[in-house]
């Protein structure tokens, strides 16, 4: 949709060495993609600036990420004890 929009204003801007009436037009088409193309609800082939849609998503994946560092930090942990144990041997 957005480059069937741009190829609009080209056409306008062309149609502007006809008429200046057409650059016109067409200014005021580009203002309105800039203007209207920013996010939101309005926005024209753009999704949102926010990476989640609903706080539902958001809780999903923090909770996710949560269960994720709860397990891998125990399994590091208990690597860390270990080598700390081997380097205390080694050195004590």
């Amino acid at each position: 949709m957005l480059v069937l929009l741009l190829v609009f204003v080209v056409v306008l801007f062309g149609l502007g060495f006809f008429s200046p009436l057409w650059w016109v037009a067409a200014a005021v088409l580009i203002f309105a993609l800039v203007h209207y193309g920013r996010g939101g609800n309005r926005s024209w082939g753009r999704r949102s600036d926010s990476r989640y849609e609903d706080y539902g998503e958001y809780r999903d994946d923090r909770d996710r990420e949560d269960r994720w560092d709860r397990r891998y930090r125990r399994r590091s942990r208990g690597r860390r004890l270990r080598q700390d144990r081997r380097d205390h041997e080694r050195h004590g």
